[in-house]
């Protein structure tokens, strides 16, 4: 039996924040909203990594995490992309939204606007178990190996 629950228990820190929403029932996130306490806007400027307050606590289901991902049209836009990107089901505090900008022009942020999207993933939790031979770390030899970053070339 599944300990997901399909009804997530959401709290306004603050009357303007804007609940995470939508834009299309199929989509797999929800946007959130830069809802902060005093500012009206904030400019990101670049190398800059800022934490954006979304004005939301949320529920996180039994089993899974809320993980923080890039709207595709800030990222590609504005080339403004997330952090910091884990909710844990334990968390309690309001979702900060973790922000870098990697472009070369400083991109300002107005209160209200989508600045990331979230997306619910169920989690597996094992066990660790330690071994004392690398060669008993995998139940079955696989064709990749120890080959690492780049071993397969780029063609």
């Amino acid at each position: 039996m599944s300990s997901y629950n399909n009804l997530i228990k959401v709290f306004r820190t603050r009357p303007n924040a804007k609940l995470p929403d939508r834009a299309h029932s199929t989509d797999a996130g929800m946007d959130f909203f830069y809802s902060p306490s005093e500012a009206e806007s904030i400019t990101i400027s670049p190398g800059q990594s800022v934490l954006l307050e979304t004005g939301i606590k949320m529920q996180v289901p039994t089993n899974c995490m809320l993980q923080i991902m890039n709207k595709s049209g800030i990222a590609s836009k504005k080339h403004l992309i997330t952090g910091a990107c884990v909710v844990d089901e334990g968390y309690t505090g309001e979702i900060f939204v973790n922000l870098h900008n990697i472009g070369k022009h400083p991109e300002a942020i107005a209160t209200g606007q989508k600045i990331a999207q979230g997306v619910f993933v169920r989690i597996e939790k094992p066990f660790l178990m330690e071994v004392e031979d690398s060669d008993n770390i995998y139940d079955t030899s696989t064709e990749r190996g120890s080959g690492a970053l780049g071993s397969t070339g780029d063609r």
